[in-house]
């Protein structure tokens, strides 16, 4: 089983997120939170940032959009060349038509799952997706506490991505550190968002290393 680790900028030193970038470049994928303070109650960083951090990175950026009207502008986060666009399913009527949207533009196509939202409704599309993030956190803040009352969900969803045989990432996000990715792989995930853990170590990089190898033994 391939594991993933995906650092989020989002705990990144933003003056500086191009040496940032080098400091993770070991890792598979950037995570980049989009948020827009009306879904979230957070603004971060939009369009003309992503594209030049595009420009920039070392490794391939994992867009997630904490946004409202994904289907306006998720195709315009797909354009700038990012590897995965993530959109929550809370945010659209027609997943479906996003998804397409974005694979139509080359991205892979992800959804994301706040912690109160019922996975179930979104197995029956599973084909659809490249990519289901199951938020491990409330979305808006970096440094949160990890929620174990989500794992359920996650291995309900790990077990139906298995069992369909296509090639989707499961992805968690919030909390990851040490003693959490062991939780969560264990669930189910295969690609792990951390931020706080990652960019708060001396070397990034040996973190990003640290928290693949705990991955990879608790991944079945």
């Amino acid at each position: 089983m391939v594991v993933r680790i995906n650092p989020s900028i989002l705990a990144a030193d933003f003056a500086n997120l191009e040496t940032e970038l080098g400091r993770i470049a070991n890792a598979d994928l950037a995570h980049v939170d989009v948020m827009d303070n009306h879904f979230v109650p957070n603004l971060t960083l939009g369009l003309p940032v992503v594209e030049r951090l595009q420009q920039v990175s070392p490794i391939p950026l994992d867009l997630h959009l904490m946004i409202e009207d994904p289907a306006r502008w998720a195709p315009l986060y797909a354009e700038t060349g990012a590897f995965s666009v993530t959109f929550h399913a809370e945010a659209t009527t027609d997943p479906v038509a996003v998804a397409r949207s974005l694979r139509e533009r080359g991205a892979r196509a992800g959804i994301a799952i706040k912690p109160g939202t019922e996975i179930e409704p979104y197995l029956e599309l599973l084909p659809e997706f490249d990519l289901v993030l199951i938020m491990t956190v409330e979305p808006g803040f970096g440094g949160q506490s990890f929620m174990a009352g989500t794992m359920p969900k996650l291995g309900r969803l790990s077990e139906a991505v298995k069992a369909s045989g296509l090639d989707i990432w499961v992805e968690v996000d919030g909390g990851i550190n040490d003693d959490t990715i062991a939780v969560a792989a264990e669930a189910g995930a295969t690609t792990f968002v951390a931020g706080s853990s990652v960019f708060g170590a001396e070397s990034a990089a040996a973190q990003v290393d640290h928290l693949r190898s705990l991955a990879a033994r608790h991944t079945h």
